[in-house]
């Protein structure tokens, strides 16, 4: 399960700030000034190969939505590392993206259109300029249940889809792999976004 990002966010536009002081509590969130980490731990025992990819795929879904946790709608289009062009809401527009393109599109064989372009073009997520908030997490949020849904209905790791790109075939462990390091990546961009935005860090 994802963070409650929506909730009370647009009022707290300096709450993260105030969390910083208040380093009252333990583990991440004395870290960080989160008081409400609620991020499903990694596979800190086997679980299948299965069990395992989805626990770490699950909490890098949930970083993504913590280093996101508290900020305006201002903040989280902000570009705060130039020159640079990321921002907090373009990764997550290309998240969904990924999560669409690797399970709906690759595993699942399903001829949809990626979510914010109709050519193609994984570039348009990254700029959120104008973008509506509610929508982009919306977004987000309705592919990781389309993707989870994929996943667990698929009889074993060696499912095989293809990618109509270029005709290569990947297995969903293939896929589930990618796709952790997609979030991996990303997440490490989004830990600098936000220390840029208000100093917050944090695994």
């Amino acid at each position: 399960m994802l963070l409650s990002f929506r909730s009370s966010a647009a009022s707290e536009g300096t709450g993260t700030r105030r969390g910083i002081r208040d380093r009252t509590v333990t583990g991440y969130a004395r870290a960080t000034g989160w008081a409400d980490d609620r991020r499903t731990h990694r596979a800190t025992a086997h679980r299948g190969r299965a069990g395992d990819l989805r626990a770490y795929l699950d909490w890098h879904r949930a970083t993504l939505a913590l280093k996101c946790a508290g900020l305006s709608d201002d903040d989280l289009r902000r570009r705060s590392m130039p020159p640079s062009r990321l921002s907090l809401l373009g990764l997550v527009r290309h998240m969904a993206e990924v999560e669409r393109s690797w399970f709906r599109r690759v595993v699942d064989g399903q001829d949809v259109p990626l979510v914010w372009s109709a050519d193609g073009d994984f570039q348009v997520a990254y700029d959120a300029d104008g973008i509506d908030r509610a929508e982009a997490f919306a977004a987000w949020e309705g592919e990781i249940a389309h993707a989870r849904r994929i996943e667990r209905a698929a009889p074993s790791l060696d499912v095989t889809g293809v990618d109509r790109m270029d005709g290569t075939a990947y297995s969903l462990r293939l896929v589930m792999l990618h796709v952790i390091q997609e979030y991996a990546r990303h997440n490490g961009h989004a830990d600098l976004l936000r220390e840029g935005l208000d100093g917050v860090t944090g695994v």
